[in-house]
């Protein structure tokens, strides 16, 4: 090395640094890519998943949505399948009003605006792959409180996972 850091009169060190650092990158990213653009590969079986949906702005939603539809699946905004709804169920709007005696009693909200908003619990089943014992719908595990998009063609909002079933095959 000369008194200007050069090794052999030529190379400066700082360019054989930033090349080892230049192929150290290359190497990390062909040689070890990560899992990213990896697909679920488990066995694939039976799964019913459970979402409520609340809130739901419609005027008559028992005609958006019947027992048997095939709804598509979106989870983080990536379509992720299709699945079948085998069961509709509806569930009240109510409020608590406390009683002279203190206890609680239970009356239909009476509020008019929700007139227009429905809440429900939908169930959802398909078979999809389950790796070590969690259902992946496309590349997501889902899990409960997972945010499914569910989407058709008249409709498209967002339900949250309250109960996952794997059913033996």
């Amino acid at each position: 090395m000369d008194s200007q850091g050069r090794l052999f009169g030529k190379v400066s060190i700082l360019d054989v640094g930033a090349a080892l650092v230049i192929l150290l990158v290359v190497f990390g990213i062909f040689v070890f890519p990560g899992a990213s653009g990896s697909v679920a590969q488990g066995t694939r079986q039976p799964v019913e998943v459970d979402v409520v949906v609340r809130g739901l702005l419609t005027t008559n939603p028992k005609e958006i949505f019947r027992t048997g539809d095939t709804t598509n699946i979106l989870v983080r905004k990536q379509p992720s399948g299709t699945a079948k709804v085998t069961e509709i169920k509806f569930l009240p709007r109510t409020v608590a009003t406390p009683q002279p005696n203190g206890t609680l009693k239970v009356f239909p909200d009476p509020r008019p605006e929700l007139a227009l908003t429905t809440d429900m619990m939908l169930t959802l089943a398909n078979e999809v792959p389950v790796v070590e014992g969690t259902p992946v719908l496309g590349a997501e595990k889902v899990k409960v409180g997972t945010t499914i998009e569910l989407d058709g063609p008249m409709y498209n909002f967002a339900s949250s996972v309250v109960a996952i079933r794997l059913k033996k095959s």
